[in-house]
């Protein structure tokens, strides 16, 4: 059960573990035992998170963008530009389990239903399909993105699903039928240069408040210059009935991306940002487009994830650590 009595204005970094590449994805599973984060190297640790000891799990010929885990929580997935892969979360080596040729392109977002049982995958091809998480079967492919596909995310009633992709669109699926049901607009976080000739930005992350009333999408915005990493972090917020735009979070006097926006179950919003300023941890109020606290970094952050205890954050970097932050409980 997460905690939501806690300070985010406390976090603090308890532990920090150094790989040999870049990470880039990081994700906790779903028994807290592990924290999982992938590599320039092409390959995917597992970290125990009561020791730190590591295990590094090698089958990918291109870097892992993804981390999901499968229904019972005992196999991970895992996904590049080249497969789907299975692994065993616990086993004292992991081998692949199963490889599937998911997408023509890379598979830059997985997302796993409430109940477990689908996997929802979106890829440079533009499309999203959801396949049997126990055993990789497709199930659904759905078409109608224009641009790459960022993000996925499960509504908590398990009937839909969230898509975003490169040009700031963000569609809602009906899961039994794949039917479009509707689209948000959030095309802030979309910047065409011309003179580079690049589209850059996009729903780089999906997040559903814990009462359901609002949906949250990172990236960044005023990309003056984006082969230059000239551009600011940008958190739009969405009223989920209306589709009503209720709040733009900025992250005043920085340069970089939010690559992850998480709502916590205390009703606010954790993002991690990297970019030319760094690397920070950024808390936003719904009620004020400012950050009411951030935690300056060692290093540009690349991935977020909230532990299930809701108190321990865990960000991947480009100086090769995997960071465990600690946010402390409030007094009763």
């Amino acid at each position: 059960m997460a905690d939501t009595n806690v300070e985010p204005k406390l976090t603090h970094i308890t532990h920090q573990w150094k790989y040999d590449s870049p990470l880039i994805a990081c994700r906790f599973d779903p028994k807290a035992r592990y924290v999982f984060s992938s590599a320039q190297d092409n390959s995917v640790q597992r970290w125990e998170l009561s020791s730190g000891a590591k295990v590094v799990m090698k089958a990918h010929d291109s870097w892992v963008r993804s981390i999901a885990f499968a229904s019972d929580g005992e196999q991970v997935i895992t996904g590049g530009a080249d497969d789907l892969i299975w692994w065993s979360v616990s086993a004292d080596a992991p081998e692949p389990i199963r490889r599937v040729e998911a997408h023509d392109g890379w598979i830059r977002t997985m997302a796993t239903s409430p109940d477990g049982k689908l996997l929802a995958t979106g890829a440079n091809d533009g499309l999203v399909k959801i396949w049997n998480s126990q055993d990789g079967a497709l199930i659904r492919e759905l078409s109608g993105h224009e641009k790459d596909v960022y993000s996925t995310l499960f509504h908590p009633g398990g009937e839909f699903l969230l898509s975003g992709d490169l040009a700031g669109q963000v569609h809602q699926w009906e899961v039994a039928t794949g039917k479009l049901i509707r689209k948000f607009d959030a095309k802030q976080l979309h910047t065409y240069n011309s003179g580079q000739g690049v589209d850059f930005g996009g729903v780089r992350s999906l997040s559903l408040s814990p009462d359901m009333k609002h949906l949250a999408c990172g990236g960044l915005h005023k990309a003056t210059n984006p082969l230059g990493a000239v551009n600011e972090p940008l958190v739009l917020v969405f009223e989920w009935e209306s589709q009503k735009l209720v709040q733009s979070h900025i992250a005043e006097g920085l340069k970089g991306a939010v690559w992850r926006v998480v709502f916590h179950a205390g009703e606010f919003l954790c993002g991690a940002s990297g970019g030319s300023s760094g690397g920070f941890l950024l808390f936003w109020r719904i009620a004020d487009p400012k950050d009411f606290h951030r935690l300056k970094m060692p290093h540009l952050a690349r991935d977020l994830d909230i532990h299930p205890d809701g108190i321990q954050l865990a960000t991947t970097h480009y100086d090769r650590h995997l960071r465990i932050s600690r946010m402390t409980a409030k007094e009763a």
